[in-house]
């Protein structure tokens, strides 16, 4: 049974510490990954502790966002494997690889068994989202959704019918598209939050909180 996490949010529960930017917690089929890093590694590290996760298998990375890669260095020692764009700059790829193995992604493909990304959705910023078998459907988690969230769930669903979806949405407008989905969690730069938490299908998003699929 997937398990997800939130660890670094806007908003967040005591004892759990709010924060801009986002990073999630997956663990599905023997396999965990952090997905983002938030932007401050100490706060990052204390949300972690409090779940009371030490280690994962990979870190998968959203785009190349100070509030997504910021906790980076913090917790990159607890890692095997770190996961990101090709549109990555040189420099920041030749530093993630000096200290774990650096898997560039450009198509969408497995990253474990269950596990997938959609590829790096270049346009306006490249950026690529986590897509996870849960059962009954796949369920995507995003960082920003910059390239548009229409055009990731698009891609999401090569991989099964979309169950969910969580993260920051962005600009995303056409609530009603929402509808469609078993289970909705707005998250950091989210626009339209209010507007989506107001739907049956909908659940706030927060450091703290933490849920089953």
């Amino acid at each position: 049974m997937p398990e997800f996490a939130v660890v670094y949010d806007n908003e967040a529960v005591e004892p759990f510490i709010p924060a801009w930017g986002f990073s999630c917690f997956v663990h599905a089929r023997n396999t965990s990954i952090l997905f983002d890093t938030g932007w401050d590694g100490e706060i990052l590290l204390h949300n972690l502790s409090l779940f009371g996760i030490e280690d994962f298998d990979f870190v998968v990375l959203s785009h190349q966002h100070w509030d997504h890669i910021g906790g980076l260095n913090h917790v990159i020692s607890r890692t095997s494997y770190v996961v990101v764009p090709s549109t990555f700059s040189p420099n920041l790829k030749r530093e993630i690889a000096r200290k774990a193995e650096l898997v560039e992604v450009t198509s969408p493909r497995e990253i474990a068994e269950g596990i997938y990304t959609t590829g790096v959705l270049t346009r306006p910023i490249p950026e690529q989202s986590l897509v996870v078998e849960v059962g009954r459907g796949v369920f995507v988690i995003t960082g920003c959704s910059h390239p548009g969230l229409e055009a990731i769930l698009r891609v999401a669903e090569k991989f099964g019918k979309v169950y969910g979806v969580m993260g920051g949405f962005h600009g995303f407008s056409r609530v009603e598209l929402l509808r469609d989905y078993e289970l909705v969690i707005p998250c950091h730069c989210t626009v339209a939050k209010e507007e989506i938490l107001k739907m049956d299908n909908s659940r706030r998003c927060y450091a703290g909180c933490s849920f089953n699929l």
